[in-house]
């Protein structure tokens, strides 16, 4: 059997960085997933409840803010609890056994209005004319 998430999305909040009482590392948080949809569509999105333990809930608190974008491997977990009403629910969440930077620091940081850069910004005279040259004499 398997139990196997992975999962793109955006952080909804800074994760923040507590200790169990026995000194361990953890860090609930959750990302927005975007859902497949068709032209014509509004996008929805899930949003996804994360714990990250040790080493990782260290990692993600240090480097990951609200609003970037995360690779996160991992399972599905459930637990069973009463709420303050004595009501019986059950919460699901993916445990993160591995997390990844999806873009680089410099998309992460730029405001989200922004354009990105892109090859279509050059103008023709950017580029030199090889001419006849054939392969061979390319230099790489």
């Amino acid at each position: 059997m398997f139990n196997l998430v992975v999962l793109t999305g955006r952080l909804t909040a800074d994760p923040e960085l507590k200790t169990t009482p026995n000194g361990i590392s953890v860090t609930t948080f959750s990302i927005a997933v975007n859902r497949n949809y068709r032209s014509g569509e509004d996008r929805q999105a899930d949003f996804i409840n994360i714990v990250a333990w040790r080493q990782t809930a260290e990692f993600i608190t240090k480097y990951f803010k609200k609003g970037n974008l995360i690779g996160i491997e991992g399972s599905i977990q459930t637990r069973r609890y009463q709420d303050k009403n004595g009501n019986n629910r059950t919460a699901f969440e993916v445990v993160a056994n591995n997390v990844q930077f999806v873009e680089s620091k410099r998309d992460s940081s730029a405001p989200a209005d922004s354009v990105p850069a892109s090859f279509s910004n050059a103008d023709v005279n950017d580029f030199a004319d090889l001419g006849d040259a054939t392969d061979d004499d390319l230099p790489f």
